[in-house]
């Protein structure tokens, strides 16, 4: 006597329920900091380990993200394979860091909350919120046609 097998609609519905499927979820974190590769820094809740993981992105980034709430999916429900979907916009009312250009002065101002850094290659300018101005560089030139005054409560030379 031939055995009745179940309609092919049935046996892959049954097929489908009985297939482990990973965890598929969705976090919002923070984007911690950005290494020399560019490669983005995060944490969030569940994090499995004590420090920021690696993630990729799917939108450009920068070192202007470090801070910015993201949008995180895990590469195949793995929550230490974080993926960067997109950043949260902060939509609440309140001061901002803004940039700002006066054209009648011949002026332009940046204004940032904790620090400003300029960078390029090796070398770097950063003002702080406390009032500290770090130079870096492989060489420093101060030159000055007029006086070149060197002024402070203290002035260390090496």
């Amino acid at each position: 006597m031939p055995t009745r097998t179940a309609p092919l609609s049935t046996r892959r519905r049954k097929a489908r329920r009985s297939t482990p499927r990973a965890a598929q979820s969705v976090a919002c974190g923070r984007i911690v900091a950005v290494d020399s590769f560019g490669t983005l820094l995060v944490d969030y809740a569940g994090n499995p380990t004590s420090a920021a993981l690696e993630a990729r992105s799917m939108v450009p980034t920068g070192r202007a993200v470090v801070g910015r709430e993201a949008v995180l999916a895990f590469e195949g429900g793995d929550l230490g394979k974080p993926i960067v979907l997109g950043l949260l916009h902060d939509a609440r009312p309140g001061p901002k860091p803004a940039t700002r250009v006066e054209v009648d002065g011949g002026k332009f101002a940046v204004d940032a909350e904790r620090e400003l850094v300029l960078r390029c290659g090796k070398a770097s300018l950063t003002l702080t919120r406390a009032g500290k101005v770090i130079i870096r560089g492989t060489y420093v030139l101060s030159r000055s046609s007029g006086v070149n005054a060197l002024k402070g409560g203290s002035v260390q030379i090496n």
